[in-house]
């Protein structure tokens, strides 16, 4: 893959967007795959769901309504930013630059990120980033989409000296934040404004699906990094495996991977972050040296027999349930074409097997980091 030419040189940033952005969209103009080409792909029809028995659903387990949210508003941003698009019933960001996210942004979604935030933490032994960072150098952070802002908050907790900017597409952070934490609107598929050789460290996680140009992208973290400073990018296989077999052809979870494939090709916004070496490859195409990377096996549901992988299951796994509908809703639509309601039953079969403990199935977490040279 050929890399792009490295971005402009930019202005000084504004500290806030007060710019009102183009009016919101109802939903992205992408035909869904054919039916023969959702055949060719490995996918399933909805009719071959819905006429499976549907699994009883645990009533106990409605993690996304006994889970408190930070959901608030930023009251400096122009009013024209709730203006969010509806798709099949939720609500995603408003129109801003290139952007096109497929995360919800309503309360319900916001609730599961901050579950997942807490799960992806403890993929790293309870560490915020895996990259060498002394305290004593860190002054400047930037969180790119930085989602319900935890990981702004307690990386500034952690660095109370530094300051730190969280960016995202939509408006869901607390205003009730360290003095240290400010959250900025931005796509990270437009031009990056900040000066170059801002930040001491970048932190990017979770961008499948979501990013136009990997290569562009690392190559405006490197611009903006300064000369020792660290980037650091968590991303994940969009296929889950076994080790043993037990994730079988055709069951739910293995339709799960398929789906998000074709929709990072429908897309154009690949979600084989970790299939594709996405992250080493963007990183030594941008200049980055001691580059270095983990690759975490995070299994979803308790079925791990050591206690510590099974604790991480389980986090996964409720972060997930706590709004599965919300995780599929947008590429069962675009790509699939199917309905809120299909979606649904899928979504109770996918959670009966997350919750099989004879399933031993697990994606593949890749974090990586990389030191822009003095």
């Amino acid at each position: 893959m050929a890399t792009s030419p490295k971005s402009p040189k930019s202005p000084e940033r504004a500290t806030s967007r007060a710019e009102a952005p183009p009016a919101p969209a109802p939903a992205p103009a992408i035909t869904p795959l054919s039916a023969e080409a959702q055949t060719a792909a490995g996918i399933l029809p909805a009719s071959h769901w819905t006429a499976q028995p549907l699994p009883e659903e645990d009533p106990g387990n409605d993690t996304a309504s006994t889970i408190g949210s930070f959901t608030s508003t930023t009251a400096s941003l122009a009013s024209s930013i709730y203006q969010y698009r509806t798709i099949q019933g939720r609500t995603y960001h408003g129109e801003m630059g290139n952007a096109e996210s497929w995360w919800p942004n309503d309360k319900r979604h916001i609730d599961a990120m901050e579950i997942l935030h807490h799960a992806l933490v403890l993929q790293t032994d309870g560490k915020l980033y895996l990259s060498p960072l002394e305290k004593n150098k860190v002054h400047k952070v930037l969180d790119i989409a930085t989602g319900s802002g935890l990981w702004s908050i307690d990386f500034a907790d952690e660095f109370p000296n530094a300051e730190v900017i969280g960016t995202d597409v939509s408006p869901i952070q607390p205003t009730w934040v360290p003095p240290n934490v400010k959250f900025e609107l931005d796509d990270c598929n437009s031009e990056w404004t900040w000066p170059d050789n801002t930040f001491d460290f970048v932190n990017m996680r979770f961008l499948g699906g979501i990013v136009d140009d990997w290569y562009a992208l690392f190559q405006n973290a490197y611009r903006v990094c300064k000369p020792g400073g660290w980037v650091e990018s968590s991303g994940s296989s969009e296929s889950f495996f076994s080790h043993d077999g037990t994730l079988k052809e055709g069951s739910a979870i293995d339709q799960w991977g398929k789906v998000f494939q074709q929709g990072g090709k429908k897309l154009g916004r690949t979600f084989g972050i970790y299939e594709a070496d996405i992250q080493r490859k963007g990183m030594e195409a941008a200049g980055f040296v001691d580059i270095q990377y983990r690759d975490i096996e995070v299994p979803v549901g308790v079925w791990h027999p050591d206690k510590k992988a099974a604790e991480r299951g389980l986090w996964y796994k409720l972060a997930i349930e706590a709004d599965v509908e919300g995780y599929i809703n947008y590429l069962w639509n675009v790509v699939l074409g199917w309905t809120p309601e299909e979606a649904k039953v899928f979504a109770r079969h996918v959670k009966r097997e997350w919750n099989d403990p004879n399933i031993h199935s697990y994606f593949i977490l890749r974090v990586a980091w990389g030191r822009k040279p003095e």
